[in-house]
């Protein structure tokens, strides 16, 4: 066979449950501090930012959290998920493994942050809550929010990492349409955003100064909460509806997964894909080896320090044990705006450290070129984020060619690149160049971190 494969779930087998790692972890998640003192923050810390039932899901330890009906309905709009065996691809890489994807591009806003973002407004919308602020990098998680809050019938004001709102100038135009606010970051519209252009006029942005712009203005304003489309607890929970269809998808494809793979920027396409694996794993089911693949130009898991880090560069935010470049780090302006977070999600760094994952870095222009490479052998053109996930899963295709082993790939096709072909121009014409961090601004960053007693 050579045409790709596609494992559909009929409607009525959209999750009912949300999977919680944290109930089978072998170590609990460090603690996450109060700033000022030091010592674990509880419900009323975060009550300004989230409401409630977000905050009990962050702190859960309940192996199950309930889907409400109203989030499953908007679900259905596109979910399940397709999974597809990538027979073509195999062919051209002629490799003997076997390559799974989950595409999570079927979306109305084209990737994984849907599945959170319709959550997120429903318990906001239950709450009371009028409006959301928020950040966006690539504009996948801004542009969710927006097509979410919309259907909850809730203001959705969006800070966008400014390099990506210049670059990505149809990301910007699709929060609009769903009826979004859409500012470049940093901003003059807040203190924090001020005072960033008054040392740096051209300053590109980055994901922790719009987290501290979003915040500035939750905390403002009493009908205002701050949404987060990443690193949390709570939204990494709720992207695990990816990971359990996949394996009823893996079981009716008649195969399990050696390898999972995932891109990682702030972890929770990542979590999605892999908790419930690793889940399945930790109560005695089958092992597979789970890979996290980030960007080389800002490689948190593979270069950062696992300590405990604001999340945000205005300090604004609670502390959290993660792997960090340091809240103050500017990632370079490659194209996956998506991934160029300083920080990563405190349960993907937990299990970094316990061993239950591997990380692995690319760059920009490798993982364009894989991207191409699939496109051609399964039309499907990724996102830039989206690319180094399917770089990850062609290395691990080609070291079973190269070793002769018939395994098993799995990785997350977590959003199509149609509002990226830009990037795609830049790259076909040579333009696209390979993006460094300063290593001296990385020392500098690191050495910022807060010091807390162990």
């Amino acid at each position: 066979m050579t045409e790709s494969t596609k494992y559909l779930l009929p409607e009525d087998r959209i999750p009912k449950r949300w999977y919680n790692i944290q109930a089978d972890l072998p170590k609990p998640l460090p603690a996450v501090l109060h700033p000022g003192t030091l010592q674990p923050v509880g419900p009323d810390d975060l009550a300004p930012l989230f409401p409630m039932e977000l905050i009990m899901q962050e702190v859960s330890t309940e192996r199950e959290v309930e889907i409400p009906e109203p989030v499953r309905e908007v679900y259905r709009l596109w979910r399940p998920a397709p999974l597809f065996r990538a027979h073509r691809l195999e062919k051209a890489l002629g490799t003997p493994a076997k390559i799974f994807y989950k595409y999570e591009g079927v979306s109305p806003a084209g990737s994984h942050k849907p599945n959170t973002a319709v959550a997120q407004a429903f318990y906001n919308k239950a709450a009371g809550v009028k409006r959301l602020s928020t950040e966006t990098g690539a504009g996948q998680w801004g542009s969710s929010l927006a097509f979410a809050g919309n259907l909850f019938g809730l203001e959705v004001q969006v800070f966008q990492v400014r390099v990506s709102y210049d670059q990505k100038p149809y990301r910007r135009a699709l929060m609009e349409t769903y009826g979004a606010r859409c500012l470049p970051s940093p901003s003059t519209e807040t203190a924090y955003g001020r005072s960033v252009l008054e040392r740096a006029p051209n300053h590109p942005g980055s994901l922790g100064i719009a987290i501290s712009e979003a915040v500035e203005v939750a905390v403002q304003r009493e009908d205002t909460k701050y949404a987060l489309g990443s690193v949390l607890n709570h939204v990494l929970l709720h992207q695990t509806i990816i990971g359990l269809e996949s394996m009823e998808q893996m079981e009716m494809a008649g195969a399990w997964p050696d390898v999972v793979v995932g891109c990682t920027g702030g972890g929770s396409n990542f979590a999605g894909i892999a908790f419930p694996f690793i889940g399945d794993a930790l109560r005695g089911g089958r092992r597979a080896r789970i890979v996290a693949v980030e960007p080389a130009a800002c490689p948190s898991l593979t270069r950062g320090k696992y300590a405990y880090d604001f999340g945000d560069t205005a300090h604004m935010t609670p502390l959290t044990k993660m792997h960090t470049l340091g809240s103050t780090f500017t990632p370079p302006g490659f194209h996956a705006g998506g991934l160029r977070y300083h920080g990563m999600a405190p349960l993907v760094s937990h299990l970094k450290e316990l061993g239950l994952i591997e990380a692995t870095a690319y760059h920009q222009t490798e993982c364009f070129a894989a991207g191409v490479t699939f496109a051609r052998a399964e039309g499907i053109v990724p996102a830039p984020e989206a690319n180094h996930a399917v770089k990850g899963a062609i290395e691990e295709a080609l070291r079973c060619k190269r070793e002769g082993r018939s395994e098993t790939i799995l990785f997350n096709l977590c959003g199509h690149g149609h509002f990226d072909m830009q990037a795609y121009i830049d790259y076909a014409a040579g333009k696209l160049t390979d993006q460094q961090y300063d290593p001296k601004e990385l020392a500098m960053a690191l050495s910022g971190l807060p010091s807390v007693p162990a």
